[in-house]
């Protein structure tokens, strides 16, 4: 998932979400019928003055890498070395970036929208890869986004600093660009898109979601950690936890505020069509948050579903399932979420971040087969009381959502371990109690006769 820092909710987010709508309406009204050069311009132009506005001369990083990405693909053809040398060059320019620039603050530069185009240049390798082998190679993401040839430089600019996706993605194919600059992604054929409504639809939300944040952050500030009020002498353990719970909460909506808005823009142009289903047209092609999900679910793999789709489906593209020869899902899992670690940044909270996500999902899916297998479980889990268990397990959802984000967004060890030594790395001991308890549950709750059914399955 793209984290974002509290301060991360600034100009430059703000700008370029927004500008994005006029640069939308823009193309609608002038240039949707213009020849793909001239449309491939002022994607180019329109996303480079806003980060010149932003940034100024350090946009050469991304240019530079463009160009870079553009040669390799000419120069060295459909190979795997094309992909494994742009991989290397993309991720070490990264994090070289992350280098030079890191302090023990996150700040507004320049390697937080080149984090969004790293994921596009790699992912672009792979496409162009894939467009060498045959179909039936391929799965169906794969075909959809395959590439037939080398796109011109031109095009791989336009595409790079397309204004819907610049800053906080989302992500989406050169090939799905490709359509738009050709008019084919509209429920109109030969026309603009009728998205107007569902586009504003999306930046209401997200306007709505931005001043939730804008009304509580100031309540719930990242430094609160650091003060001698969050202490075990000032404040109660179970104050302590439930700030955790809500600032949790409250965070995540400046993440939610921006890719909905960023949704909109890419709705407005028309790259967020996405065909038709049951009789209507879906406009969800570009959909970075599953608001509804997001707010009710109660389970941790909920929330990851929900939050920053586009990311995740393209580690799972890229990397998770193209990690299949090594014939192990969990192993496949954890090195995508190594790669989704050094990806973000240098700091040990990120680390510490991902690490304890994973071991959350495993213990969650652990409980859920639980309760599924259970005969006991099951019952208690489908009777009347499950409304005062859903809000207990919401609330053990949220606490535990905020745990691992502490270190995520306070990034060193020693301002991360002061809160976690604090709250007694509560986390830590009740998921490593859960994982050494579920089994002997599981024992003492499923019948012998389907815990030996379940293991011949």
């Amino acid at each position: 998932m793209i984290i974002m820092h509290r301060s991360s909710i600034n100009i430059f987010p703000l700008s370029v979400c927004l500008a994005g709508y006029p640069c939308a309406l823009v193309y609608r009204r002038f240039l949707f019928y213009q020849p793909a050069t001239v449309i491939h311009l002022f994607h180019a132009f329109s996303g480079l003055a806003l980060a010149a506005f932003n940034f100024g001369s350090q946009i050469y990083h991304s240019a530079v890498c463009i160009l870079v990405q553009f040669l390799m693909l000419r120069l060295m053809g459909r190979t795997v070395t094309t992909v494994l040398s742009s991989f290397t060059f993309q991720m070490v320019y990264l994090l070289a970036g992350y280098y030079y620039t890191a302090t023990e603050e996150y700040d507004i530069k320049w390697t937080m929208p080149h984090c969004v185009l790293t994921l596009k240049l790699v992912g672009l390798s792979f496409d162009y890869y894939d467009g060498g082998k045959e179909p039936s190679q391929l799965s169906l993401e794969q075909r959809n986004g395959a590439l037939s040839s080398v796109p011109s430089l031109l095009e791989m600019y336009g595409f790079s600093y397309f204004y819907g996706g610049f800053l906080v993605g989302p992500q989406f194919t050169l090939r799905s660009y490709q359509k738009l600059v050709a008019g084919e992604l509209t429920d109109c054929p030969g026309q603009p898109p009728n998205s107007v409504i569902p586009a504003m639809k999306r930046f209401a939300l997200g306007f709505l979601c931005l001043v939730i944040y804008a009304i509580f952050s100031p309540y719930y500030p990242d430094s609160y950690y650091l003060t001698d009020e969050y202490d075990v002498s000032a404040q109660p353990f179970w104050y302590r936890c439930v700030f955790i719970l809500l600032w949790a909460k409250v965070i995540l909506y400046k993440y939610v505020s921006c890719w909905v808005i960023a949704e909109g823009v890419c709705i407005l142009a028309g790259l967020g069509y996405n065909g038709v289903v049951d009789g209507k047209h879906k406009w969800d092609a570009c959909a970075n948050m599953k608001v509804w999900l997001f707010e009710t679910t109660p389970l941790f793999t909920g929330t990851i579903s929900s939050f920053n789709i586009n990311t995740n489906a393209w580690a799972a593209r890229h990397v998770f399932k193209r990690l299949k020869f090594l014939g192990n899902k969990s192993l496949s899992h954890v090195t995508t979420l190594i790669f989704l670690t050094i990806w973000h940044g240098l700091h040990s909270g990120y680390i510490l971040c991902f690490s304890m996500e994973f071991f959350i999902i495993t213990v969650e899916r652990q409980a859920l087969a639980l309760v599924r297998d259970s005969p006991l479980l099951t019952k208690l889990a489908n009777s009347p009381l499950y409304p005062l268990i859903y809000v207990v397990q919401q609330f053990l959802h949220w606490l535990f959502m905020g745990y691992p984000l502490v270190p995520f967004c306070l990034f060193t060890y020693d301002k991360w371990l002061k809160v976690y030594s604090s709250i007694y790395f509560c986390g830590h001991v009740v998921f490593l109690a859960a994982f050494l308890i579920i089994p002997y549950l599981r024992k003492a709750l499923v019948p012998k006769k389907e815990r030996s059914q379940i293991k011949q399955d």
